[in-house]
């Protein structure tokens, strides 16, 4: 795919941008507390949807295998994390909500598809990395 200008329509800074396992939709974090999702081809991008939650900054995205849905978890300054689900085309939900944390979560990744719908985050000020199994 050639390069391209996106526009994502976030009023702030952009923190994240991760593309899904197909190359067809972005989602970007930003600090105006959203999340958006771009369907992306050839030359031209389309808005999909504007995810709300959370309370404070979102620093990154991640996309899960497509092996488990279309899910895409997301971290926040908030000291949460989310993990939404798509159901119909464009309409997603917050499938589980992790918050367990007192400080911004900076970090997340999900393991590789072969080990299951496991996902790891980093806490700002912890010297570890905690893991959970969503599905």
């Amino acid at each position: 795919m050639p390069s391209q200008k996106i526009e994502t329509g976030h009023e702030d800074t952009v923190h994240d941008v991760a593309m899904d396992y197909y190359g067809k939709r972005i989602a970007t974090a930003s600090s105006d507390h959203l999340i958006k999702i771009v369907g992306v081809s050839n030359n031209t991008s389309q808005h999909l949807a504007t995810l709300t939650g959370h309370q404070g900054p979102v620093w990154q995205v991640a996309w899960a295998h497509p092996k488990f849905g279309s899910l895409l978890a997301s971290c926040s300054y908030d000291g949460r994390v989310l993990i939404w689900k798509e159901g119909n085309q464009n309409d997603w939900t917050q499938a589980h909500v992790f918050e367990d944390h007192k400080s911004s979560v900076n970090s997340i990744a999900w393991a590789p598809h072969e080990l299951g719908a496991f996902f790891g985050m980093w806490f700002i000020g912890w010297e570890y990395i905690c893991f959970y199994r969503t599905c």
